[in-house]
């Protein structure tokens, strides 16, 4: 399908992370058909992220349609004008949406039964077991498009340069922060985490070396981490002070930051921050699949063959990491 001078809806209503490494697809379409208008659908808290991204065309929010009157919701679809929807994050009711809004292009992986019923172009591939990153399969969805070959991770890590700086001020108190070292210690649950006190042990280190450490993160994570933050006048806590746009500010004038998988490192990554990313090598949670995108990423794992790991169980080797193979990462 040519998708130039019409309108084409990415739903991605998920977490930060996970739009960060679907925003790439926009490049390739803007490159294959330059007059393609870009709808992205997403959950409202990933609207600043969204709108950075400059090959993006118009933000819609999922929670806009969410305690909508049926007949009134389909019409609200209907009012976006699509031709044409992808799924990069399955969900049956907004795949029902767009058939009864009657796009012209409703695609969705295969692998989910009421695709069968919704969507008239069902790319065939597994996400779990492969070896490719979560970039790369999200451009599977592009093959009713035109696509033939997948790009490698270096053609998309190049399309992040199309992510902007927020145009906003730090809070007073943190408006001075450049060059600092960014530790961003909790997930919200979304990977497997390191050790508080190894977070805690990494920034006594580097504040003692006249270095300016700061930890991010939600209200809610600052109060799991505060009590345990070194008071030590080059350590500052930030957590629940920062809006998101503001906390993208912050990373990009960032040396380094230093998190497991979650929306801070990817973001890092995005803006050319030195980023450690602290992963298990577990399938399907291995970096292989979730590391950041971007130019300066390091990755560390403890042990790239644990056997626990290949084999599939639960293990926690992310915890024996040692703080010092975190710190030579550092600039």
């Amino acid at each position: 399908m040519n998708l130039d001078n019409k309108t084409v809806i990415i739903s991605r209503t998920d977490s930060i992370g996970d739009v960060l490494l679907t925003l790439p697809i926009c490049a390739w379409l803007k490159n294959a058909f330059p007059t393609v208008k870009i709808v992205f659908l997403g959950k409202g808290y990933t609207r600043p992220i969204v709108e950075m991204y400059e090959l993006v065309d118009e933000y819609v929010d999922w929670n806009d349609f969410i305690n909508v009157p049926k007949a009134e919701k389909i019409e609200n679809f209907r009012a976006i004008n699509a031709d044409a929807i992808i799924h990069v994050f399955p969900d049956k009711e907004i795949a029902s949406l767009a058939k009864k809004a009657k796009l012209e292009a409703r695609v969705g992986t295969s692998h989910r039964s009421y695709h069968l019923l919704t969507c008239n172009y069902r790319p065939n591939f597994t996400r779990r077991k492969s070896n490719l990153h979560e970039a790369q399969l999200n451009h599977e969805l592009l093959r009713p498009f035109g696509l033939k070959k997948l790009p490698s991770l270096e053609e998309i890590i190049e399309t992040t340069k199309y992510f902007k700086v927020p145009s906003v001020e730090l809070p007073k108190e943190f408006k001075n922060l450049k060059g600092v070292t960014i530790l961003h210690p909790k997930s919200q649950g979304s990977a497997k985490e390191w050790p508080l006190e190894k977070y805690m042990e990494l920034a006594s280190r580097y504040a003692n070396k006249g270095e300016t450490v700061v930890f991010t993160g939600t209200d809610a994570e600052g109060a799991q981490i505060r009590g345990h933050i070194p008071s030590h006048k080059n350590i500052i806590d930030t957590t629940g002070k920062l809006t998101l746009e503001q906390l993208m500010v912050l990373i990009s004038q960032s040396k380094n930051l230093v998190a497991c998988s979650t929306g801070p490192l990817h973001i890092a990554g995005y803006y050319g921050v030195n980023t450690v990313g602290l992963y298990s090598p577990k399938r399907p949670i291995h970096p292989g699949r979730w590391k950041a995108l971007g130019k300066n990423v390091h990755i560390i794992v403890n042990e790239e063959d644990c056997e626990n790991c290949k084999k599939g169980q639960d293990c926690d080797c992310i915890l024996d990491i040692k703080v010092n193979a975190v710190e030579k990462q550092l600039i």
